[in-house]
């Protein structure tokens, strides 16, 4: 199997891309520092993306999928303990199917 020059070249393109992306974030922010509000909503975004992402897959899997999503924000909203909302959500939806829900 051969390599071939432009999929080498399109892949460390866009490595180098990647890193620049990410590279540049840090220099800018060593520079300046954000507002307050631009502070907290990073602080946040990484849940809002997890939950933005898993919302659809938890509706399109029906009602139990929904109810053992809503137990593990539940869960981590009171608790704070992610190891204890996954456990909590796996028992949920282990619970529900075993009682015969689709």
């Amino acid at each position: 199997m051969t390599l071939r020059w432009d999929v080498l070249a399109a892949i460390i393109g866009m490595a180098l891309a990647s890193y620049l992306c990410r590279a540049g974030g840090y220099a800018v922010l060593r520079v300046t520092r954000p507002p307050p509000f631009v502070q907290a909503m990073l602080q946040h975004l990484p849940g809002c993306i997890f939950v933005a992402f898993l919302a659809p897959i938890f509706l399109q899997s029906g009602w139990p999928a929904a109810a053992a999503g809503a137990v593990v924000l539940l869960v981590q909203a009171r608790l704070r303990r992610l190891a204890l909302s996954i456990l909590a959500g796996v028992g949920t939806i282990w619970l529900l199917r075993l009682a015969g829900a689709p």
